[in-house]
């Protein structure tokens, strides 16, 4: 890690107490939960290609483009000179470099181009990577690793589209995919008057010819009012046939050669996230094919969905991860009282917290990544992936904000200004939790997956008894928990409840299992114990603070 000493001699005085900027970050090198969960979840024999792409994302140039990529937002060009319809995009170079450097990287692709076991422990650990820097080139990254699975429901179109989402060389020219060196996805799904209930949409679909139903043509009319990446190459949408709702693939460009109908309306003014264009969009009879089986669109895009949630909970723990480090470096140059903050008993207990939370959810993903891969061949693994995609985009995406937050609050006045990483960090921080389905939407969906496959309970209970005996607060909890869910009145109103209970549980049986004593004793004994705020900074007293610090990096 690089750090850069500023100016100090001032005509009116000298600059002290000033914590140097940080420069270069060893996103890897300092980050041994990281480390650890990479190896241990099977994905050590990416560990060379993860160490190179962590320089390049940690550097200072690629923070630089993260700062102009967000101070100067995408632009709509609905028009062109001479007025004629294009439905373009615009960004600032800087954007389309992070673009460059994420697919040149294999970020939306390294588990498709890589098929061998802990290929989705390692894909995550890229996104992780260049989360921490930049949130908005992401959102086109997880779409485009999330198609792939929806795709193959329909194996004409799979064979066609999947080649060019896996190669590496960016592409950013608006022309026909077929004639592009690499392409990007996105995925279209809610309307004004439906949001999250899909089932409420309005846009139809008719025949384009004779043939129908999967891999036929179609022409779609309607509007989706979310629309992200809208300069992706290609989307999946939801749309009503005569038998139902149906998944489609809408190209910005038809067979022919001419503009696919798909209309901009306008940009949305977004709380965060400001380099990645999100759109509102209208269909005028948009051409696309259909993908998967007719009536069963729900069925098809939840593929893709399940892979964009796995995202959610990936780029939350990097934004934990980044608003950590940060408040690290500040609070071990800066001195109050006579002592570095870092020094301090209860500045101690705050970063901790901080450490231990960010620990929690980098385990979590990289335990979630290895159930998703094993699960293409083990049952077992699929079912605990599927409830626990869930279940960790819910919990580790709703600790977010408080704790970047928390992270923003150690650095005092410094962290609020724009200056500083942590204002965008901030706005960054909510994104996660609502996009792919917000807090009720989630705890719905491990209810149903709770009482609705009998894999699920059983999967999640024989993960979390293999740390049963190391330690009787999470031994004891397990038994609130089986208690919990083993009860059925009210399900609804107590979803959350639930959720929280199986996440938590989860990452205590993963801390107790894999982290140093400090770490999981500390864990269980503030989230399992008989007192907890939620707060950050609330460890019990006798905490051993010094080495928690030292594994989540402090020197």
């Amino acid at each position: 890690m690089t750090v850069r000493s500023p100016i100090s001699d001032l005509p009116t005085h000298e600059v002290t107490n000033v914590p140097p900027i940080l420069g270069d970050q060893d996103l890897y090198g300092k980050d041994l939960p990281l480390q650890e969960g990479l190896l241990r979840e099977g994905g050590g024999w990416a560990e060379r290609t993860v160490i190179d792409f962590a320089m390049k994302a940690g550097s200072e140039e690629t923070l630089e483009w993260a700062n102009q990529a967000n101070r100067y937002p995408p632009e709509m060009k609905a028009f062109d000179r001479n007025g004629m319809r294009i439905n373009q995009v615009t960004f600032h170079p800087a954007y389309h470099s992070l673009m460059d450097l994420a697919i040149a990287h294999d970020v939306p692709s390294f588990a498709w181009n890589n098929p061998r076991d802990g290929n989705h422990v390692a894909h995550g650990a890229l996104s992780y990577l260049l989360n921490q820097i930049e949130g908005g080139a992401l959102c086109p990254m997880a779409m485009s690793y999330a198609v792939v699975p929806a795709l193959r429901a329909t194996p004409e179109i799979a064979e066609e589209w999947i080649p060019r989402l896996l190669a590496k060389e960016y592409d950013p020219r608006d022309i026909p995919a077929s004639e592009k060196k690499s392409i990007t996805m996105g995925m279209f799904m809610t309307e004004k008057q439906g949001g999250s209930d899909v089932r409420a949409n309005s846009t139809k679909a008719r025949p384009a010819g004779e043939r129908t139903g999967p891999g036929a043509p179609y022409i779609l009319t309607g509007h989706k009012f979310f629309c992200s990446a809208p300069m992706s190459d290609a989307f999946l949408s939801l749309a009503y046939t005569e038998n139902g709702l149906c998944c489609f693939l809408l190209p910005r460009w038809r067979p022919d050669g001419t503009r696919n109908g798909l209309f901009l309306q306008r940009l949305k003014d977004k709380l965060g996230n400001k380099s990645n264009a999100s759109s509102e969009m209208e269909f005028v009879d948009a051409w696309g094919l259909m993908l998967g089986e007719e009536g069963r669109g729900v069925r098809t895009i939840i593929e893709m969905v399940q892979g964009t949630r796995y995202y959610c909970a990936v780029g939350s723990a990097a934004l934990m991860r980044q608003a950590l480090t940060q408040a690290i470096h500040h609070a071990s140059y800066r001195s109050a009282f006579q002592k570095k903050l870092i020094q301090q008993p209860l500045m101690q207990n705050v970063l901790a917290d901080l450490a231990l939370e960010s620990e929690a959810a980098t385990t979590l993903f990289l335990r979630l990544g290895r159930a998703i891969g094993a699960g293409e061949t083990d049952p077992v693994e699929a079912a605990l992936a599927r409830i626990g995609t869930a279940i960790g985009k819910y919990w580790i995406c709703k600790r977010t904000p408080g704790h970047v937050y928390e992270a923003m609050e150690c650095h005092g006045g410094p962290g609020y200004i724009e200056e500083s990483i942590l204002p965008r960090l901030y706005r960054e921080a909510p994104v996660n939790s609502i996009w792919e389905g917000s807090g009720n939407v989630i705890c719905l969906d491990v209810l149903r997956a709770l009482y609705k496959d009998a894999s699920a309970l059983p999967a999640f209970f024989a993960e979390i008894e293999l740390a049963r005996g190391g330690n009787h607060l999470l031994d004891r909890y397990m038994a609130r928990l089986n208690a919990e869910v083993s009860d059925t009145s009210n399900l609804e109103s107590r979803a959350r409840r639930v959720t929280e209970m199986m996440a938590v549980a989860w990452q205590g049986a993963l801390l107790v299992q894999h982290a140093p004593a400090a770490v999981s004793d500390a864990f269980c004994a503030s989230r399992l114990g008989d007192y907890w705020s939620g707060a950050y900074g609330t460890l019990p007293g006798d905490i051993d603070f010094e080495s928690i610090l030292v594994r989540a990096g402090a020197a």
